[in-house]
């Protein structure tokens, strides 16, 4: 057993990606977003893997490393993204990369690892459980999951049709459109905006993955998701709609539609993407039938050290959050994506 680093060499990134097909990891666990990582948001990659005596991968773990001015010097697997961790098909493996990566941490001189885990495994270090993905078994036809989600949620759905909404799916030529909502949208949640070049370069990376969704009144986008696909999956990582059309129920009719267009192109399972289990938004993805599945984010700490609060639970930037909101929109989508490419 050798733990190797990847190289972003053809017969490596094969290697690893077959790994990733083949025994169902997941899509963030694929040796693209190594190279994607690097490119936008200029952050040092660790993408380090288990082979035996065949040179046969058994286990795989894709490292970032952060340098942050708010939160120092720390490693995550993987930030901005809601899965990463180690994945393994041989306990042996798993131990050794945890071995090696601590001793990397070490070397870098890292406060911490986090490693975002779906499953628990492993009983020997701090693990924080209060978040979970929220996924949904989709039905073979529409019909069936328009029943199921009741008389009141249809009546949701139908509502903005009266205004006179339309509903588009596309590629890379609606990003300006999501981008639009996207970033209004975070600007009033008083969160730093991803760069607009980070969905570009998804498009890059993965053209037969990636899809937006479009809401339209007026002619003009009022609500947006990107969508990413994965092995009979398909996960909404961002939605937005503009807060003043919330009367209107926009947020409804676009889920619905998404919903309906991922079972018709034959999707089995929808993901709704993280939550805390005592957001609001559990509470929304609920109610269209998804079921929780935890998660189990593990951390490596120096001994003594408590697991880091990386969010805004963290009361210290409460002020800033609430300034956040009252900039002008101009003004945060050029400073967001230089503040939240070190927020994992």
């Amino acid at each position: 057993m050798s733990i190797k680093i990847l190289t972003l060499d053809k017969d490596n990134t094969q290697a690893w990606d077959s790994f990733v097909s083949e025994n169902n990891a997941s899509l963030y666990h694929l040796s693209q977003w190594k190279n994607l990582i690097e490119e936008v948001f200029g952050h040092e990659t660790h993408y380090l893997y288990a082979i035996n005596n065949s040179n046969k991968i058994l286990a795989i773990l894709p490292i970032v490393q952060l340098k942050s001015f708010l939160f120092g010097n720390y490693l995550v697997s993987i930030p901005f993204f809601n899965y990463g961790g180690i994945f393994s098909v041989d306990d042996e493996a798993t131990d050794k990369l945890f071995q090696h990566a601590e001793e990397l941490r070490r070397k870098l001189g890292c406060s911490h690892i986090e490693y975002r885990h779906q499953e628990n495994i492993s009983d020997n270090l701090p693990v924080r459980t209060d978040k979970v993905t929220m996924l949904l078994d989709l039905p073979e036809d529409p019909g069936t999951l328009w029943k199921a989600i009741g008389s009141k949620r249809r009546a949701q759905v139908k509502r903005p049709i009266r205004e006179g909404v339309e509903f588009k799916t596309g590629e890379k030529e609606l990003i300006n459109d999501f981008y639009t909502v996207f970033s209004e949208n975070m600007r009033d949640l008083g969160t730093p905006v991803y760069s607009k070049k980070l969905f570009q370069a998804i498009f890059d990376k993965f053209p037969d993955k990636a899809s937006i969704a479009i809401v339209y009144l007026n002619d003009a986008p009022v609500g947006a998701a990107f969508l990413l696909s994965h092995n009979g999956q398909q996960e909404i990582p961002w939605a937005s709609t503009l807060r003043r059309y919330n009367r209107l129920g926009i947020n409804m009719y676009m889920y619905w539609n998404i919903l309906e267009s991922a079972i018709k192109n034959g999707f089995k399972r929808f993901d709704f993407g993280r939550s805390g289990q005592d957001a609001g938004t559990l509470k929304f993805k609920k109610q269209w039938g998804a079921e929780e599945h935890q998660l189990y984010w593990h951390y490596s700490l120096e001994e003594g050290e408590n697991i880091p609060v990386m969010n805004h639970s963290n009361k210290k930037f409460e002020l800033a959050i609430n300034l956040w909101k009252k900039l002008p929109l101009s003004f945060t989508n050029r400073l967001g994506p230089l503040v939240v490419k070190n927020l994992p």
